[in-house]
């Protein structure tokens, strides 16, 4: 072999174990480029993975503090059980980053300190432990905690975005590098092959034996670039799969998610988003600002142009969940969203785009403003309740007495006029109170089941009269018998009630339709409205094609002394009373209406059981009796009249302002035949307690209780008690004498 061959050779020998060295290097740095990039997807997994429980674990929570429902307890347990984990395999997967390492640590703490303040708050309410629930909310930890934890994991994220990004250009260009090594070696052998072969022809022995050579060189090079390249495509392989999981979490999650550019054109959309907001890849946000109406989250407040949430964004600014309801032109139903946005920035630090994410909480809002409602409703219907006992009290001496004035005043017409006009106002007070009893749930039901299509058939005849004959009545009645658990004289009130609006929302005439159903109201319709228990019921519905109402008015609908009519013409408690007739039976209430188009207002009754009950004749009652009766009434206005009452109908009585002073009578000796007792008395027990205390002391006490009030002392899951006998408040001589002289015949007994 002459010199210049052995240079050639050996130059290219050199070349190709250099090209050999080189290539080995670059594949070892593409599968640890591969492997991190993977690395990085899989620390995105797990970020997103914890923070899905964490609002997973928030969601269940609140939806504990608002239905109590053990569905959400165990929901809440589950993910709880599942955080610890999540945080530690996290934990693991950053564990070459000592900074992302440190801020996770301390994540964890904050992330476990809040799904410990939600856990004892949960444990709190499930235990009705208003005190302990007032202190932890007084320490207000939890939400800071939240967004802490979240905004961590926010910087977390981004900064596996960052290497992410790194790593997937690191990884093209060792490929790009590898192949040029790889064509550039290629090139270079041939060119040395030409130059062999140029000097081969000087010998033809040399010219075989570095032939030889060079082909071997040649297949083994050959053989290095189809296994570099073959590891390229495993590693391209390797790549796609990481990205389609990205775009599986993306397309499957739930929030609306928009990619936008500094136009504003939509780059890219989920499917969340599509069905959300009817945003899709190529529209552009301005365009589609002109199909709705924008407003702050109060609803009433329009959002300015510059305070879009794709304006502000696009300015550079960033926030979480800015509140926003949606009005679209075309009459669909409006939209409660809480939107968070990101602004996108190129390499030179300038706005490229921005990146907005859409929360749907139309349906957790309109929940809230249901249990708002409800509280309020409640509230007022507490204050009715404590100022009726007072009311009632008032009310039984001003009717007893003008009654009795009425009746001695017959050779005076002009005082019986006067004293008939005050007795027909305490009436009207009365029935005053009555009503808003009925609304605050505290009037005394006696519920029995009964056969719904009946009592509506003779409902429906009591009204044709009422209503005149400018209104036809309808009737669509369910077939076959369906019973319902229910008061009936309460029922033909509120049917009555909801009869004579319906009439005065038609003055030129309609048509009232009565209808019942059979129906089933399933989980989904329980937790969109927080006062209904799902299950069967019996639902009556009353329409009319009258003027119909809005959907402030139907907000307001039954708060009571609320009424659109002219003054004089409508005392705003009709329905108020419905409501609480229906709640205080364990039904359900809800109105459909639109304007000009009338009113559907459904009652959701609870079923009867087993076939329908009789109501028991009424016995005529005697006038009045020799038998003893003690009075237990602590107002002295109150007592002295029933006592005057009573004796003016041939009774003798024993009267005590209390509980201890009729018990110290009783003690003595005192013999009486029946305990007439208000339920509500000073002295630290009330008229129930009192009456249970004197049957072991006489066994066999008859006692009938009196009430301008009743709560929850012989009144339980909205009737009386059995065997229970109450006079409620006012009451007239004649409505008295009847019922002391059915107690004494019949036998009322001491609520158990």
């Amino acid at each position: 072999m002459i010199p210049t061959q052995r240079v050639i050779l050996g130059a290219g020998l050199a070349i190709l174990l250099i090209i050999t060295a080189a290539s080995i290097a670059l594949d070892v740095k593409s599968r640890s480029d591969a492997a991190w990039i993977n690395h990085a997807v899989q620390v995105q997994k797990k970020i997103s993975d914890l923070r899905v429980l964490l609002r997973r674990s928030e969601s269940a929570a609140r939806g504990f503090e608002l239905y109590r429902s053990s569905a959400f307890s165990a929901e809440f347990q589950a993910v709880h059980a599942e955080i610890a984990p999540a945080l530690a395999e996290l934990k693991r997967g950053v564990r070459d980053n000592p900074d992302q390492v440190t801020l996770l640590e301390g994540t964890e703490l904050l992330a476990l300190r809040r799904v410990e303040i939600a856990a004892e708050a949960m444990r709190l309410r499930a235990a009705n432990d208003e005190a302990g629930i007032t202190a932890l909310n007084r320490k207000a930890e939890g939400r800071g905690l939240m967004d802490t934890v979240m905004g961590n994991l926010d910087h977390l994220s981004v900064e596996e975005e960052r290497l992410l990004t790194a790593r997937s250009q690191d990884s093209r260009r060792t490929g790009v590098v590898l192949l040029g090594i790889d064509v550039a070696g290629a090139m270079l052998i041939l060119l040395l092959v030409g130059l062999v072969m140029r000097e081969s022809q000087r010998a033809t022995v040399q010219l075989q034996s570095t032939l030889t050579e060079t082909t071997a060189a040649k297949e083994a090079l050959a053989a290095a670039v189809a296994e570099r390249t073959e590891h390229l495509v495993t590693a391209h392989d390797e790549l796609r799969l990481s990205v389609n999981v990205l775009q599986s979490t993306f397309h499957s999650m739930a929030e609306a998610v928009l990619v936008i550019d500094v136009e504003g054109n939509v780059l890219l959309s989920n499917p969340a988003a599509e069905r959300m907001l009817l945003h899709r890849a190529g529209m552009n946000l301005r365009n589609l600002r002109a199909l709705s109406d924008v407003f702050r989250g109060d609803g009433v407040t329009p959002l300015k142009a510059d305070e879009l949430p794709s304006v502000r964004v696009l300015r550079g600014e960033k926030f979480e969940e800015m509140e926003m309801i949606v009005r679209p032109h075309s009459g669909n139903p409006p939209r409660h969203l809480m939107i968070s946005g990101r602004p996108m920035l190129d390499g030179q630090g300038e706005i490229s785009g921005a990146v907005l994410v859409y929360h749907d909480a139309t349906m957790s809002r309109e929940t809230e403003r249901q249990l708002y409602q409800s509280q309020k409703l409640d509230a007022i219907g507490k204050l009715t309740g404590g100022v009726a006992h007072d009311f009632n009290n008032m009310l039984t001496v001003i009717s007893g007495n003008t009654e009795t004035l009425v009746a001695s005043l017959k050779q005076q017409p002009e005082l019986q006029r006067a004293a008939r006009l005050i007795d027909d106002a305490a009436e009207r007070c009365a029935e005053l109170i009555q009503h808003l009893l009925a609304f605050a749930r505290r009037q005394p039901l006696q519920p029995r089941n009964i056969e719904i299509n009946a009592a509506i058939a003779d409902i429906a005849k009591l009204l044709r009269p009422t209503l005149g004959e400018q209104i036809q009545i309808e009737t669509v009645l369910e077939p076959g018998p369906m019973t319902a658990h229910i008061d009936p004289s309460r029922l033909t009130n509120a049917v009555l009630n909801m009869a004579i609006n319906a009439r005065d929302a038609m003055p030129n005439g309609g048509k009232l339709l009565l209808e019942t159903h059979r129906v089933v109201l399933d989980e989904a319709y329980a937790q969109a409205h927080a006062d209904v228990v799902a299950g069967p019921y019996v639902m009556l519905a009353v329409s009319d094609t009258g003027t119909g109402m809005s959907v402030e008015t139907q907000q307001k609908a039954f708060e009571p002394f609320f009424t659109t009519k002219e003054v004089g013409k409508g005392s705003g408690l009709g329905l108020s009373m419905v409501y609480g007739f229906v709640k205080q039976s364990g039904g359900h209430i809800k109105i459909y209406s639109e304007e000009g188009h009338g009113t559907t207002i459904k009652l959701y009754l609870p079923p009867g059981e087993g076939t329908t009950d009789v109501a028991a004749a009424v016995a005529p009652q005697a006038e009045g009796g020799a038998e003893t009766i003690f009075v237990v009434e602590d107002d002295n206005l109150v007592r002295n009249f029933v006592t005057a009452q009573l004796q003016s109908l041939g009774y003798k009585t024993v009267a005590a302002s209390d509980g201890p002073s009729a018990l110290e009578l009783i003690d003595a000796g005192e013999p009486f035949d029946l305990l007439f007792t208000d339920v509500v008395i000073p002295g630290g027990m009330s008229g129930r307690e009192l009456a249970e205390k004197v049957a072991e002391l006489r066994p066999g006490l008859k006692v009938l209780y009196t009430s301008g009030y009743t709560d929850n002392a012989i009144v339980h899951h909205g009737k009386l008690d059995d065997g229970v006998m109450l006079l409620t408040k006012p009451y007239r001589r004649n409505q008295l004498a009847e019922m002391i002289r059915k107690a004494l015949n019949g036998g009322g007994m001491a609520a158990g």
